[in-house]
């Protein structure tokens, strides 16, 4: 395997898939990681249990007894594994806050604040746990105690936490807090986490640990199609030597799609929802819509083509009726008749010209800015006029530009509707087809202006593509960001806190939210 590659195993059971995990382990012990399907998920107490020689020597016995064939179904160190986890995401807090005050002390302000600029761990975490449909946010108090909140409210022990709650917490430590270079065995994440949670979270720990590697062994069929660019080894069975499998019959595939009906119904019993939307994978559209439409799993498709194959080729396909696809796509300024089309097939479109336009709403220009303010002590009124305006400015140089780029959306959907049908090639007549481009950009141009001069952001921003212009990056500095990518995560974090700002975006989409509720 090389550095961020992402491999699952998947086999029905008695192919030998956990004793492959054991060997690979056995053969790459000083740079993996293994987080097994039986390990302990509960602590002793919200405190670290052992000091950091005792730390050090029970990872030199983990080391040991990982490799000893009896741990592929008994963990020799089960107690002390969740120790060692919340230990090192502890240590990592504090070597971040001594090099941020050790800059402080030398006078190195600017370096204090550059170190500052880089996310803690626990709010790494935070974040993951979120977006992953765990509503509760972790925080350590003094002595070192830590402790969890639901949905902001009283604080606990997180030895009181859920099961699977605990369970995603000790994984994300784990491997946020690994070495680079590492190679983690994950054996059945499912087991203990609902594959509603465990799938954005592994996908979101993945992306954050590109530097690290994956073998993840599951029943769960669906998680490489949740992580598109992973590959899977498919185990048929295995030959043993005593007690100890040494040799395994498998196939590797590169897409879930190779992956045979058969199997999938062995080891899947349950239906699921999936929700295919524009953009790569490190896109805007998949953190918000995953914030978005949480009982779905979000998945992201390079343009509206490839959401509409995708969504008819599962409603199409008899062998995966247990699977319920939805799609998101740009609106591109369809019409309403298009739009009801595009839903009848399961595809929603977004209420704007593109994904920005959800980020840069008015309304939630104003909630985030209200935020940023409280912290800076700013005016936010005057901000978001001051952002409106200057917004506007630097919209204006690119009218033409943003004319042409929507009448060449316009003139495509006109000249499909312009293609010839079977009769009219029945009859063989010719067929002419004029289209005035000159006077349609001009046309939208003086709508363009006309907005500009109305002073109306709120239309441009829904209409036209000004992501392609300074606009956005403008809005983003004014309140207060040090740019769009800032701003976008605060916009994101407002959705994880503010139940009214979620409900409001989520209406923005009409009844996609219900349809995939009732699917």
């Amino acid at each position: 395997m090389q550095i961020g590659e992402v491999v699952f195993v998947l086999g029905a059971n008695g192919t030998g898939k956990s004793s492959l995990m054991h060997r690979f382990y056995a053969n790459n012990r000083q740079k993996s990681r293994r987080i097994s399907a039986h390990r302990q998920t509960w602590f002793e107490s919200n405190a670290i249990q052992i000091s950091a020689r005792q730390k050090r020597d029970t990872e030199t016995n983990v080391l040991s007894w990982d490799t000893d064939p009896s741990s592929r179904w008994r963990d020799h160190l089960s107690a002390v594994r969740p120790n060692l986890a919340i230990y090192d995401l502890l240590d990592a807090e504090n070597v971040r806050a001594r090099k941020i005050a050790s800059a402080v002390d030398e006078g190195n302000i600017d370096l204090a604040k550059k170190l500052s600029k880089i996310d803690a761990p626990i709010k790494i975490i935070n974040e993951l746990l979120r977006l992953s449909a765990l509503p509760i946010e972790i925080s350590v108090e003094k002595s070192e105690q830590v402790f969890a909140s639901k949905n902001g409210g009283p604080r606990y022990s997180v030895a009181e936490l859920s099961d699977g709650e605990r369970n995603a917490l000790l994984l994300a430590a784990d491997v946020l807090n690994a070495e680079s270079g590492t190679l983690f065995l994950i054996d059945e994440p499912e087991r203990h986490l609902h594959r509603s949670i465990i799938s954005p979270l592994l996908t979101l720990l993945f992306e954050r640990r590109l530097d690290c590697a994956f073998v993840i062994c599951t029943h769960d069929v669906l998680l490489p199609i949740d992580n598109p660019s992973s590959r899977t080894l498919l185990l048929r069975s295995c030959v043993y030597s005593g007690s100890t499998a040494s040799a395994w019959d498998a196939d590797l595939v590169v897409t879930p799609d190779e992956i045979d009906d058969t199997l999938k119904k062995d080891i899947l019993g349950s239906r699921r929802t999936l929700l295919f939307v524009e953009g790569e994978e490190h896109s805007l559209d998949k953190p918000i819509y995953s914030l978005l439409f949480p009982r779905a799993s979000v998945i992201a498709k390079q343009s509206c083509r490839d959401v509409e194959h995708a969504v008819a080729g599962i409603r199409d396909a008899a062998e995966l009726h247990w699977l319920r696809a939805f799609g998101i796509v740009d609106s591109d300024n369809r019409d309403a008749m298009d739009i009801l089309k595009l839903k009848e097939r399961g595809i929603y479109a977004v209420p704007a010209v593109s994904i920005e336009s959800i980020y840069y709403h008015p309304y939630l220009q104003e909630r985030v800015c209200e935020r940023q303010s409280k912290i800076t002590g700013a005016d936010a009124a005057a901000n978001l006029e001051d952002a409106k305006k200057r917004a506007l400015l630097s919209i204006g140089p690119h009218a033409q530009r943003l004319s042409e780029r929507i009448v060449e959306a316009k003139i495509r959907s006109e000249l499909m509707t312009k293609l010839p049908r079977r009769k009219d090639i029945a009859t063989a007549q010719p067929i002419t087809v004029e289209i005035d481009i000159p006077t349609i950009v001009a046309s939208e141009r003086v709508t363009l202006e006309a907005a500009i001069e109305k002073n109306d952001l709120a239309f441009l921003i829904r209409r036209y593509p000004i992501r392609e212009t300074p606009a956005l990056t403008v809005i983003a500095e004014v309140l207060g960001f040090q740019g769009r990518k800032q701003y976008e995560s605060a916009v994101r974090q407002l959705l994880m806190d503010d139940a009214a700002g979620l409900s409001f975006v989520q209406s923005l989409f009409g009844t996609l939210g219900a349809d995939i509720m009732a699917a």
